[in-house]
């Protein structure tokens, strides 16, 4: 007679559970099918930008800023890549004294000849997070969450790490942080681009640090 295995002779309350969290892991490990990673965390491979003085990496993060000075100005790194529709997905933690604003750009391009670029951005920082803003191009907050939605994002606070997903698939923009959503925005404007580069940003004047960690993105559609 063979014995009972270990989980078999378990109370069933403990089994349930058990066997819960195991179709937890499973649902979270196949929604990461697909995705590619965007930064290998240790070099800038496939990335441009300012690498003497403000982009650097630090036990796998990149980061810009410092908590002893001001960003003098806004800086992008961005990929040498063009994505249309996809889904990103990226955690950040912002630690600022002042100035605290950053930010992820997408279907964005270089304005030529200068450090700024051009494009979608999801916002982060106070007043701004969850938030969609058009940097440097009609250069207006497209969309802004409610307050409650704000405060469910951020129940847990804002310092420490939090996560970013950004899905563009055709006309249709959403941004959700900490596993809500916080834009749903539909593109009025056939003329704006639906494909570019993604680019994280630090905003001049951010006296402190921006971190960002686990970029991968998963091309939609004709995308891929």
């Amino acid at each position: 007679m063979a014995l009972p295995s270990a989980v078999a002779i378990l109370p069933r309350t403990i089994r349930g559970i058990l066997v819960l969290w195991a179709l937890v892991a499973a649902a979270a490990r196949a929604d990461e099918s697909g995705f590619e990673p965007l930064f290998d965390g240790k070099t800038f491979a496939g990335w441009g930008g300012d690498f003497d003085s403000t982009w650097r990496i630090e036990n796998g993060d990149i980061v810009a800023g410092s908590p002893e000075s001001a960003a003098p100005r806004n800086e992008f790194l961005a990929t040498a890549r063009e994505y249309g529709d996809f889904e990103l997905r990226l955690e950040y933690k912002l630690d600022a004294k002042e100035g605290a604003n950053a930010g992820v750009q997408f279907r964005s391009v270089r304005i030529p000849n200068h450090h700024e670029v051009s494009g979608y951005q999801a916002d982060i920082g106070p007043g701004y997070f969850g938030a969609l803003y058009d940097e440097s191009r009609r250069n207006t907050l497209l969309a802004v969450p409610a307050e409650r939605m704000v405060a469910a994002a951020l129940a847990g606070g804002i310092d420490g790490w939090h996560s970013y997903r950004i899905r563009a698939e055709g006309k249709r923009i959403r941004l959700e942080l900490n596993g809500v959503e916080t834009v749903d925005w539909i593109e009025p404007d056939d003329a704006i681009a639906g494909k570019g580069m993604i680019a994280l940003q630090i905003h001049g004047g951010l006296v402190g640090t921006i971190r960002y960690r686990n970029l991968r993105i998963r091309p939609l559609g004709e995308g891929k």
